[in-house]
């Protein structure tokens, strides 16, 4: 345990983890267009391959060359995909060939260099709460049916340790959930039942149980057997008292999968500069959404709140979230998932450095997945599954 625990708190995690290559992107499939001027990845690269650790000239001629090779070495690891929903609703897709009408496929996810993905399995808000754990049920099997029939591209992964067994061997992990709060049907063993079928995370709001005025006493010990568990807290959307007080009880971070800065943007899911820091404080990851009605309709505009979190929550704090696939419109150059080289070359010509792109793309999550496995394992040594029942402790 005590090894388990030194590896979380390595210095390696800001960027160093898994430093095999990232998913192969030689295979057939479109590759993200360069900005406008920048040379072809023949020009740049030149040949043998290219370090992202390179100091020399070419990196300050051509930054989409360096930002393309440091996704190479760390890839994005995306904490929000709506594609289960997507292919729910289309008659149908060719994931492989990209000819469909996705914006998460095999070709665009490896030119655009994705080791790793959360895939929502939100169903509709109008469904009442029977059907909703039923629909979640349906698309957690949609999921494994997806991944089943494309072995050479994804792997399902539920922690860190897979998510790096995946990278490792060329697929892009694939990581169930957050489905939404009132999934579990306000039941302890719902939530067990669905994270043996290998949900990782569970968003906290629109429930009887984590409302407006905090969490209820079934709502904290809801949260503690998530941390039992392993599952992720994702807090996107939660009321204020919520999001303080799972970061005050919970042992593992929490995730918020798609929020950026209140300060920047005004949206019910962004967060507050206090909140921000307190975030940071707590070693939690905000996942900042590729989504024009939440941080803007420009690369510029997504990185202003990239920058905005970095330093006020600090720069093991942020992460990205694509919401590609889901009703979110897009900010022009990020139109699919193909396009994140454009938006590191924008974080590069801001000065940002090699560590904390590293760890924006791939080692923020993994600290967080990490220190969740840890705890769970810890917790299941001094706590065994809880049978509390929400009418006892809330009636």
């Amino acid at each position: 345990m005590a090894d388990l625990q030194d590896e979380i708190n390595s210095t390696a995690e800001a960027g160093k983890l898994d430093e095999a290559p990232g998913p192969d992107d030689s295979r057939p499939g479109p590759r993200p267009d360069p900005p406008a001027g920048a040379p072809s990845d023949a020009d740049s690269v030149g040949p043998g391959p290219v370090r992202a650790d390179d100091t020399g000239p070419a990196w300050a001629k051509d930054p989409y060359a360096r930002a393309r090779a440091v996704l190479g070495e760390h890839p994005v690891a995306d904490g929000y995909c709506g594609l289960p929903g997507a292919l729910r609703d289309l008659p149908w897709y060719d994931f492989e060939t990209g000819d469909s009408g996705l914006e998460s496929d095999l070709p665009r996810l490896r030119a655009g260099r994705v080791g790793a993905q959360l895939w929502s399995v939100y169903v509709p808000e109008r469904l009442d709460a029977d059907r909703v754990v039923r629909a979640t049920l349906e698309q957690i099997d949609l999921v494994k049916h997806v991944v089943g029939a494309h072995p050479e591209g994804l792997r399902l992964a539920r922690d860190a340790s897979e998510v790096t067994d995946a990278r490792n061997c060329g697929r892009i992990a694939t990581l169930i959930g957050p489905a939404r709060g009132v999934a579990i049907g306000d039941s302890l063993g719902t939530l067990r039942s669905l994270h043996s079928l290998g949900l990782c995370a569970l968003t906290l709001r629109g429930t009887a149980w984590a409302g407006p005025g905090g969490l209820s006493a079934f709502g904290e010990e809801v949260v503690r057997e998530m941390n039992r568990l392993g599952i992720l807290a994702d807090l996107s959307g939660a009321s204020e008292a919520t999001v303080r007080r799972v970061l005050a009880i919970s042992k593992a971070p929490a995730i918020f999968a798609r929020s950026g800065a209140l300060a920047l943007r005004d949206h019910r899911d962004n967060l507050s500069d206090e909140l921000l820091a307190e975030v940071g404080a707590a070693k939690g990851l905000c996942m900042v959404p590729l989504a024009a009605g939440r941080t803007g309709a420009s690369v510029r505009e997504v990185a202003d709140h990239l920058d905005h979190v970095r330093r006020v929550a600090g720069p093991e704090c942020v992460g990205l979230s694509g919401t590609y696939d889901t009703p979110e419109e897009h900010p022009e150059g990020l139109d699919d998932t193909s396009g994140y080289p454009r938006l590191i070359t924008e974080l590069f010509e801001r000065d940002w450095t090699e560590a904390e792109v590293a760890g924006l793309t791939w080692g923020n999550l993994q600290r967080v997945l990490r220190s969740t496995d840890f705890t769970a394992r810890a917790t299941r040594e001094r706590r065994t599954a809880s049978t509390a029942k929400m009418e006892r402790l809330d009636g």
